[in-house]
């Protein structure tokens, strides 16, 4: 049998971010292929439902351990964090949490009109160069079935 992935040596536990950060690609996968028109059927509405719920809530988690961070490391001083660096995650994470809003939305059929899915696009540019993650829709021929 063929094992794939690293050798074992180099394996870690999955951490919470890992996970956020998984969810986040999905959620943009799903995101860009309802701009593209792909059908939406019963099971994918549910699972962009979800998969935008938990993003938006570890998100949410993720920027009260930075909050609660910064006031430790402000209250001992002995790592200083850069302002940029905070104020650039926190940025980070409030895009995240109106794109986890819109693609929920854009799954119940509440985002119709055009300048809605123009700030859509917009919101996922803005994520993906934050996290350099790029793909070709066309890699993803299969979200055609729903």
């Amino acid at each position: 049998m063929i094992k794939l992935g690293p050798p074992l040596e180099e394996m870690r536990p999955m951490l919470f971010e890992d996970i956020f950060l998984s969810r986040l690609k999905l959620l943009i996968i799903m995101a860009k292929a309802y701009l593209k028109d792909y059908p939406i059927g019963k099971y994918r509405k549910s699972a962009i439902i979800e998969n935008a719920h938990h993003v938006f809530y570890h998100s949410l988690q993720l920027i009260s351990q930075i909050n609660f961070s910064e006031n430790y490391e402000s209250e001992s001083q002995s790592t200083p964090t850069s302002e940029i660096d905070i104020e650039e995650e926190r940025k980070f994470h409030q895009r995240v949490q109106l794109l986890s809003v819109m693609v929920k939305a854009a799954a119940e059929n509440r985002l119709t009109e055009n300048f809605r899915k123009k700030a859509l696009q917009e919101n996922l540019d803005r994520t993906c160069e934050t996290l350099i993650f790029t793909f070709h829709l066309k890699d993803f021929e299969f979200l055609k079935v729903a």
